[in-house]
């Protein structure tokens, strides 16, 4: 796979690590602060958390924010009349700058089910100039907690899975490689979680 010093980071590089990163999520009730996801490490730390509609008040719309509660990632599922023609849902990750959104880092496909035969989840990097394929996909199932972010090349970016006595689709970690940008993989679960009407969802 290479060193992971070779990797460019999708949000910041100091949300990667030269080891293993083991994070735990947990989603949150509608009716414990409006809902979302808290994301910890090993050692129970809040590393992360994602406000959905249930806090910002708007459907489509999620914030990611890093330990200290500071919004880093700004994501919106597209919308309109050529997003209603399209065969494909689309959504757009921003750096956050001072609360506001500020550079595209990227985006993600997300197949309509009733239109298409290949259902994986494609997320774009960007900006991606005049690139027509996607970096990464997500395969395997989000919702039975049993699925993959891989590379383009097949590596395996990020492992979703569930583990322990406690462990379900409301808790349940993730395992990501060394190098890779965990604010990225957790905006690529937040929008997941999204999809499938979970806890980010009104």
């Amino acid at each position: 796979m290479g060193a992971y010093t070779a990797l460019t980071p999708v949000v910041s590089k100091i949300f990667c690590s030269n080891s293993h990163a083991v994070l735990m999520v947990r989603r949150r009730p509608p009716t414990v602060n409006g809902g979302g996801l808290v994301v910890t490490d090993r050692d129970q730390r809040i590393v992360f958390s994602v406000d959905g509609c249930g806090i910002i008040g708007a459907s489509g719309q999620l914030i990611v924010r890093d330990g200290d509660g500071t919004a880093i990632l700004f994501i919106h599922k597209k919308g309109g009349v050529v997003q209603a023609l399209s065969v494909n849902n689309w959504w757009k990750g921003y750096l956050m700058d001072y609360g506001e959104p500020t550079k595209l880092v990227f985006s993600l496909q997300d197949p309509k089910p009733v239109l298409c035969m290949n259902g994986d989840v494609k997320v774009t990097v960007e900006p991606n100039g005049r690139r027509k394929h996607w970096d990464y996909e997500v395969t395997g199932s989000f919702v039975q907690r049993a699925c993959a972010v891989r590379s383009r090349a097949g590596h395996v970016v990020a492992q979703i899975g569930v583990k322990g006595m406690l462990a379900g689709k409301d808790f349940y970690h993730v395992v990501v490689q060394p190098g890779y940008d965990q604010a990225f993989v957790v905006g690529v679960i937040a929008i997941l979680d999204n999809i499938h009407g979970e806890s980010t969802r009104c």
